[in-house]
């Protein structure tokens, strides 16, 4: 017997992730897409949200280097990144060193397990 979608969009959209997609919505009323998942699109107001698998393309917005002990894991980065849909999403480039994350490279988003969870982050392309 099939499992029943989660009710709310943030419990589909980590369901969507534990498939190995990327989903995030689309407004039918204005055509525009949606992330963070929500009830209501933040653009037109309307309530007719749909899922869609992303591309996956992407160019960073933004980024920083979270300074951390070795112990700990050492440093890293955290970047916003601006998806081909026209959405910004959370995340961190991994494979260059931290510091050599730049503002405007292109990025492929992948789901990687870390800690048993399923976590959107993007490499070089």
């Amino acid at each position: 017997m099939p499992h029943p979608l989660p009710e709310g969009p943030d419990e589909r959209y980590a369901a969507y992730l534990a498939e190995g997609r990327i989903c995030i919505q689309q407004c039918g009323d204005c055509q525009r897409h949606v992330f963070y998942p929500r009830l209501f699109c933040p653009h037109c107001h309307g309530s007719s949200l749909t899922w869609r698998e992303v591309s996956g393309k992407g160019t960073v917005y933004a980024t920083t280097v979270i300074r951390q002990r070795p112990d700990k894991g050492g440093p890293y980065n955290l970047c916003l990144v601006d998806m081909e849909e026209g959405v910004r999403f959370p995340g961190r480039v991994e494979g260059p060193a931290p510091e050599d994350v730049k503002i405007g490279m292109a990025v492929a988003a992948r789901i990687k397990q870390e800690d048993g969870n399923p976590l959107v982050v993007f490499d070089p392309s």
